[in-house]
């Protein structure tokens, strides 16, 4: 859960651009999207939070957010941060669409060779998926059929990516 406020400073938007996404798409924001904080929940983030930005000259309860409303916000607003979330958000879903026709591909591929190439990719896009921020170092496969179920088992061991020195930098 993240709380209006925070979500406008994620987002580069003012907080009241937010809630105004909210009250002018409640369709798009069902109760597992974002709900309103109740009072105790707002004095109780208050006392246990000393970073917390919420104000309590405010006549209104902060919303607050799960991730699917995060996302929906991002196809609301018209920021570039929220903006570029869409994108990653759309790229992301094209990703794992394409994985399960991979997987599909995969399960269906009867050359050894092929199927640990398959495997390979299947597991780099799927480590890119989850782990974007992540370099990967090594892979090591294995593939184990029985009469009627087939196990696949593919590892990625990723490390931080090191970003490259900038030129004339010490």
């Amino acid at each position: 859960m993240i709380i209006d406020v925070d979500v406008a400073a994620l987002y580069g938007v003012e907080t009241k651009h937010v809630n105004q996404a909210v009250r002018n798409n409640r369709d798009k924001f069902p109760a597992d999207y974002v709900f309103e904080l109740t009072s105790g929940e707002v004095e109780n983030l208050r006392s246990k939070i000393l970073t917390t930005k919420l104000s309590s000259k405010s006549r209104v309860a902060p919303n607050a957010f799960t991730e699917k409303g995060l996302y929906m916000l991002a196809t609301i607003l018209k920021s570039k941060r929220a903006t570029a979330a869409t994108f990653a958000i759309i790229e992301t879903f094209a990703k794992v669409r394409g994985l399960k026709c991979e997987l599909v591909e995969l399960h269906k591929e009867g050359d050894k060779r092929k199927q640990a190439d398959k495997m390979r990719h299947f597991g780099e896009t799927l480590a890119d998926i989850v782990m974007p921020d992540l370099e990967t170092v090594e892979t090591e496969s294995s593939l184990e059929l029985n009469f009627f179920i087939g196990k696949i088992k593919h590892t990625v061991r990723r490390i931080r990516k090191v970003e490259p020195k900038k030129v004339g930098a010490k």
